[in-house]
């Protein structure tokens, strides 16, 4: 009996931030800006390169004059914005990978992980949401199949498509990825950063949404 390996792999992403002069916690040696897929798998220094970029996504200056102040140690003052800011993000979203045709979807600039709901929408919604831009990834429900055009501001940008049963299961398993992610940030949390274990796994849990029911069940 003949196996087929799958043909379209979707991984959630997460946008790399820049290491350079980062000596908080160990990192791994990826290259900024590029995308880092998250699962159960990911090495120690990655967990820490991902934890990392998702505190940077976040290190912004407070408006409100209620915001508590900035700490004055290191540590402290880098995860600030993580731990208490509303409204985190983790820049990236969703790569969806044709392995057959080598097409690849990425998520576009602006996007984040906390928008993945938006691909519900294509599912049971109005059929249809976008990801970002430059590139404008955009997905849309024609019947019983899904159409990802890579770029909707291009002409002849690449497509995938594929059945929307398909691509239900293909989310689901995204779900489970950043699940089996954040129990290894957990446990890496407590290791690297017993002081914050706690807090720093909750925000994370915030910042990719994984604090609200599963999307797709």
């Amino acid at each position: 009996m003949s196996h087929t390996l799958p043909v379209i792999v979707l991984q959630p992403v997460l946008e790399v931030s820049d290491p350079s002069g980062f000596t908080l916690w160990p990192v791994a040696g990826i290259e900024p800006y590029g995308f880092l897929p998250l699962s159960g798998a990911l090495t120690p220094t990655e967990v820490g390169t991902a934890v990392m970029s998702i505190a940077a996504h976040n290190d912004v200056v407070p408006t409100a004059d209620d915001h508590p102040p900035r700490p004055a140690d290191p540590l402290g003052a880098f995860l600030h914005g993580l731990l208490t800011q509303d409204g985190l993000v983790a820049s990236g979203g969703l790569r969806v990978t044709d392995t057959a045709s080598g097409v690849t979807l990425l998520p576009g600039c602006c996007n984040g992980l906390e928008e993945r709901g938006d691909w519900f929408g294509v599912l049971d919604g109005n059929g249809w949401a976008s990801f970002g831009h430059d590139p404008s990834p955009l997905a849309e429900r024609h019947g019983d199949v899904a159409r990802l055009t890579v770029d909707a501001d291009r002409d002849d940008s690449p497509m995938i498509e594929l059945a929307v049963g398909e691509l239900r299961c293909l989310l689901s398993g995204a779900e489970c990825d950043l699940a089996e992610f954040l129990a290894l940030a957990a446990s890496w949390a407590s290791r690297q950063l017993p002081g914050h274990a706690a807090p720093v796994t909750a925000a994370l849990a915030r910042a990719s949404a994984l604090d609200s029911p599963l999307f797709f069940q």
